[in-house]
């Protein structure tokens, strides 16, 4: 690096300092949560900050972590973020069919998570029991901890049918936003026309509106659908209100316009003599999309792809007007919760159901990385 482009040293400690500072801000809320959604009520609520993280009464009650399970758990969760980022990608690559990336990736993802829940939750604890058992004061609990609240979720408050409902909005938010995003965006690249300005602008704005402007706009359609129906479907006819197809057409109305300016950017980046020496191979249009331009786009797809996931997955306004209690999501189904019955128990309950979404959203993350990474810099820099 010349000295004409090196930063100060004052420069690089203070941007360093920044950096250091936003990433604990940002992080101690998630791990804070954390911490109070393993310990008793008394011990998640306590004024000092100490008892909080050690938990006494969460250990008093027989249950914690000794020095044995802390050092193994550890160990066992720096090995499995290794393996993530290094092993689970050249497995992926190397077994996935060709042309089908993305789908090895979401089928090894979705492994890994399993094996990880299975080894992390349902192994290691009767195998760290039996160790702690054989080394007598070394083995006693130093730190309370309980997954007792993490159980009533997941088991007395069924949490896992919030859990699917926000699985099938998610998807069908994803797949239909990349499948008309794709399509669309490409057109739109390819298109040197006046109206391609017009219709992205118009996308624009479209985007712009209150969402609870759109789900008041849907919500008459969505009652009387039944009635609406009928000519078509006669008495088999659907009521849409309350279902999860109302939710997901709506958030696919407030999330297209991003994916198509998003995806836009990325075809533009491709250049257009890739579609010519396509279409001079015998390829018609559709072909050159599929076969030449889409696995050039894989990156830039999968990182749309993420946003219009986190759009699904983290709404509340429009899930919980819209869908029913049977069908209801995570993020509502949390702030269910809280009511004026509320006890300290529900509280705890309710940040331990808060923790656990969250769980999914940092396997992508892990899991995606490079692929994040590259669609953003691709995306970012003109080609």
């Amino acid at each position: 690096m010349s000295k004409a482009t090196a930063q100060p040293l004052s420069l690089k400690v203070a941007s360093g300092a920044f950096l250091a500072f936003w990433c604990l801000l940002a992080a101690f809320p998630i791990v804070w949560i954390a911490v109070m959604s393993v310990k008793s009520p008394r011990d998640a609520f306590a004024a000092s900050a100490w008892d909080v993280i050690t938990g006494p009464a969460t250990r008093a009650a027989g249950t914690g972590l000794s020095i044995i399970d802390i050092v193994l758990g550890l160990a066992f969760l720096f090995f499995a973020i290794r393996w993530a980022f290094t092993g689970l990608p050249k497995l992926v690559e190397r077994f996935s069919p060709p042309g089908l990336i993305v789908v090895g990736w979401l089928v090894g993802a979705a492994v890994f998570g399993l094996a990880f829940v299975l080894v992390f939750f349902g192994i290691l604890p009767p195998v760290f029991g039996v160790i702690n058992s054989i080394l007598g004061p070394i083995g006693e609990p130093i730190i309370g901890l309980t997954t007792e609240h993490y159980q009533a979720v997941w088991g007395e408050n069924q949490f896992y049918r919030n859990f699917m409902n926000s699985m099938i909005v998610t998807a069908g938010v994803v797949l239909i936003s990349l499948t008309v995003g794709t399509l669309a965006g490409y057109g739109l690249a390819r298109s040197g026309s006046n109206l391609a300005f017009w219709l992205l602008i118009l996308a624009l704005v479209f985007r712009a509106l209150p969402h609870s402007v759109l789900v008041a706009g849907y919500l008459p359609w969505f009652i009387n659908s039944a009635e609406i129906l009928r000519p078509i479907f006669g008495d088999l006819s659907p009521t849409l209100y309350g279902q999860p197809w109302a939710v997901i057409a709506v958030l696919v109305s407030i999330n297209q316009p991003f994916t198509i300016w998003m995806l836009r950017s990325f075809f533009q980046n491709i250049p257009s003599e890739l579609d010519e020496a396509a279409r001079v191979d015998g390829c018609s249009h559709f072909q050159a999309f599929r076969r030449v331009i889409m696995p050039v786009m894989w990156p830039g797809v999968i990182t749309t792809g993420l946003f219009s996931f986190l759009l699904g997955y983290n709404d509340f306004l429009v899930t919980s007007l819209l869908l029913d209690a049977q069908n209801q999501t995570m993020v509502p189904a949390i702030a269910g919760y809280f009511n004026r019955e509320t006890t300290t128990t529900d509280q705890v309950e309710a940040v331990a159901a808060a923790v656990s979404i969250t769980a999914p959203l940092f396997l992508l993350v892990m899991v995606f990385q490079r692929q994040i990474v590259s669609g953003l810099t691709a995306g970012a820099v003109k080609g």
